[in-house]
């Protein structure tokens, strides 16, 4: 959902005069662009797959899939499942980039894609931007890519959400062949409530006025393209501030708005009203009996913390891990934290196929001390941005 809050509802403040009240100075601001100036600007986030193919959906989209075999042999216990990563709103596979190394690194096969309308997959009708439409492009995903064996899903912001249409949809698929899942900074409803760290006055009038103005930009992108590569400073304090909870190498947030800002205002503009309707509470106790990963960070302004724990109190026996210092882009943020989380949900659900767990719910609170090293290392005492 990067987009939602850096763009849609971003815009719509800024339209309305309201960006001043976002709550943060612009010295402090541009003082969290200079420290993730000094924390590197030069990661590789290019991959290559082992195979590319193209899945056709119910409706004829062609869908971009990326698959990467293992490159080690897992641990020997139980049947090795094919992990699936499903980004979020207005990113594309590209946000899993440290992810897909480590568990294909680790011995698991990885299926990535791009959902409809973003990264290089095609676009569909506008009426076919929503949760439920998504949630069958995974089962064809699932179909064309993954046509048997056991099969972990990961799904991050709207991927969450999709994950949980999709076990409302399709719930003798997920009882048959899902042997684990996470749900990574999402949400199961109330998005329309959310005020994104902008306050609750401010938060609503961005909520009426943000969709209008994304909109307006919707068939105007060289208008868009232009003013953002004018003002391209402007496009990362914006994405720092609203994708991240701790400093990140400039490099990341790079790589986050091009991801963003590729994604054409129509899709967003679709797929906005979508977000704000989304209610799958009812769906998620699908996942009792599933070894479920839920994970999310403290400092989220576009799926709070308390959405998570909406998730957890809805799902049996569910993992909640909860990270200081981190924002939506926990994948991207704290890369090494989520990778260790996901290997081990991995090894949990393969040892739950054996032996059942018992349902006792775990929460637990970490904090990501390499990551504040890195920031002391730049030269920084300060905490989060």
């Amino acid at each position: 959902m990067a987009r939602g809050g850096v763009l849609a509802w971003g815009v719509g403040a800024v339209a309305t005069g309201a960006g001043a009240a976002l709550g943060v100075t612009a010295d402090r601001l541009w003082r969290s662009r200079s420290t993730a100036v000094r924390l590197g600007v030069h990661d590789d986030f290019a991959e290559t797959a082992d195979h590319e193919l193209a899945v056709i959906t119910e409706d004829g989209v062609p869908l971009h899939v990326e698959i990467d075999e293992p490159r080690a042999d897992p641990p020997a216990n139980g049947r090795t499942p094919t992990v699936v990563l499903v980004h979020g709103y207005t990113l594309n596979l590209a946000s899993w980039v440290f992810q897909r190394r480590a568990l294909r690194e680790a011995g698991y096969r990885v299926v990535l894609f791009d959902l409809r309308g973003h990264g290089r997959s095609e676009e569909g009708e506008p009426t076919s931007y929503n949760i439920e439409q998504l949630a069958r492009d995974l089962a064809a995903v699932l179909e064309q890519a993954v046509p048997e064996g056991p099969v972990v899903l990961v799904g991050h912001s709207m991927g969450g959400m999709t994950l949980m249409s999709f076990a409302a949809q399709f719930p003798d698929v997920l009882r048959e062949r899902v042997i684990g899942a996470a749900l990574v900074a999402t949400s199961s409803g109330g998005l329309a409530e959310v005020n994104w760290g902008l306050g609750s006055p401010i938060g609503s009038l961005v909520h009426r006025m943000g969709p209008v103005a994304v909109a307006q930009l919707a068939g105007r992108e060289a208008l868009l393209a232009a003013a953002l590569k004018a003002g391209r400073d402007v496009e990362s304090l914006v994405v720092h501030h609203f994708s991240f909870g701790s400093h990140v190498p400039m490099s990341v947030v790079r790589h986050t708005g091009k991801m963003v800002f590729s994604t054409k205002m129509s899709v967003v503009s679709a797929f906005l009203s979508e977000l704000m309707k989304h209610d799958q509470l009812m769906s998620l106790k699908a996942f009792d009996g599933i070894e479920t990963l839920v994970l999310n960070g403290t400092a989220d302004k576009l799926t709070p913390a308390e959405h998570s724990d909406a998730i957890v109190s809805a799902i049996h026996g569910a993992e909640h891990v909860v990270v200081d210092d981190a924002g939506h882009m926990l994948m991207l943020e704290h890369p090494d934290l989520v990778n260790e989380q996901l290997i081990a949900l991995i090894a949990r659900a393969r040892r739950a196929v054996e032996r059942p767990r018992s349902g006792r719910r775990v929460r637990k609170t970490v904090t990501d001390m390499a990551a504040r090293r890195r920031v002391r290392g730049a030269g920084t005492g300060r905490g989060p941005a």
